[in-house]
């Protein structure tokens, strides 16, 4: 035994078992929709930049990304002194809760409230602040179950976390479903709204972190360059909240986190829009195309304005992320619970859409299942 001692609250640590590469399989090309990466990558102006960025690799990046919170604060319209970088929106959001959740003075963690199944990362980083996880089962159609939410707030919450879309069931939050929860919510509790995957949502009606955090001082917006953007190996994102949540994130900023190539990348593409709504609109009408041949199929998945697909399959999850193997497909399984599926290329698409046709059981509806409070509707 070694007689090194570390903490005590990482015997209880989660792994964070990342999406896995496609196995090789003769004849046929592989395809990973296991971690929800834009198939198109970043936009040309960001390969451009890269290339010109690359030069400076031994001078250390600007530790305030002053330019690059500059260009998303005109895009964004907000005040670029609202916004605080991270590497990628799990490390903004390791800020938030360095900042706002940890050990109490009587040596009680404070507790984090969030939906479950969620984003696989948040009991991991909740517990490594020192905070306790209390985790909130989602209504059987994937949503947050936002009274339950509610109920679970006591005086020792400090952090809640929302996650619209919900990774990895789908469903969004609508902007009505989450002014009455913040309105519900003691004052100084702080709201976090996790945007991951804000710009593939099309409808009118699902929330918006931007204009949430600006109404709300203890609301913060978490969004990220992974995505839509396709920069998911640089390591880019950032939070937005108002002044007295931000001069708290400042103080546990970590030095030099987001690199200078990220920053050069996250400027290039946040000055060709176009181009991003471009890939945005092609992994949208797959993920339509998706669903119409899913329902075909007699599948039932919640609604997702994501890039990716929710089958809730059960016992069967680890099963049918077999079958892709056998076809050189990766997904996300979560045995027990469900497989998750990114939109990917077009014959990607297709070829998942055939292992569906041979397997059985395919996910039925949940029985208690129709348009849950809080989520919004696909668009």
């Amino acid at each position: 035994m070694s007689p090194i001692r570390a903490r005590s609250a990482l015997s209880a640590l989660p792994s964070y078992a990342a999406g896995k590469p496609p196995v090789e399989v003769a004849g046929l090309t592989p395809y990973k929709l296991s971690s929800n990466e834009n198939p198109w990558g970043p936009v040309p102006a960001a390969r451009e930049a890269l290339i010109e960025a690359a030069a400076g690799v031994h001078r250390y990046p600007d530790p305030g990304t002053v330019q690059l919170r500059a260009e998303l604060a005109r895009v964004l319209g907000v005040p670029a002194g609202d916004i605080v970088t991270g590497a990628g929106s799990l490390g903004a959001l390791s800020q938030i809760l360095a900042a706002f959740a940890g050990t109490g003075d009587d040596g009680v963690g404070d507790e984090v409230v969030y939906p479950w199944r969620s984003f696989e990362a948040y009991p991991i980083v909740v517990t490594t602040a020192g905070a306790v996880n209390v985790q909130v089962p989602n209504r059987p159609d994937g949503s947050h179950d936002l009274e339950a939410m509610l109920a679970a707030v006591t005086e020792r919450t400090r952090v809640i976390l929302l996650c619209s879309p919900n990774n990895p069931t789908g469903p969004s939050l609508s902007q009505e479903a989450v002014e009455d929860f913040v309105a519900r919510v003691p004052q100084d509790v702080v709201i976090v709204l996790d945007e991951a995957y804000r710009e593939f949502q099309s409808d009118p009606d699902v929330a918006d972190g931007v204009r949430t955090y600006q109404a709300h001082p203890n609301v913060v917006a978490l969004r990220t360059f992974s995505k839509a953007h396709g920069l998911a190996g640089l390591r880019v994102g950032y939070s937005l909240s108002q002044q007295a949540i931000t001069e708290q994130l400042c103080k546990v900023t970590v030095p030099f986190a987001v690199t200078q190539l990220a920053q050069t990348a996250a400027i290039a593409t946040l000055r060709h829009p176009e181009q991003v709504a471009e890939r945005v609109a092609r992994i949208n009408s797959e993920r339509e195309r998706v669903q119409a041949g899913l329902a075909r199929l007699g599948c039932w998945v919640p609604d997702t304005q994501a890039n990716f697909v929710w089958l809730d399959l059960g016992a069967d999850a680890e099963r049918f992320a077999q079958a892709c193997d056998a076809q050189a497909l990766s997904v996300r399984a979560f045995p027990g619970e469900g497989v998750r599926v990114t939109i990917g290329e077009p014959e990607a698409n297709d070829r998942f859409l055939a292992v569906c046709a041979s397997f059985s059981p395919l996910p039925q509806r949940p029985v208690s299942s129709h348009q849950e409070l809080g989520s919004a509707p696909a668009g």
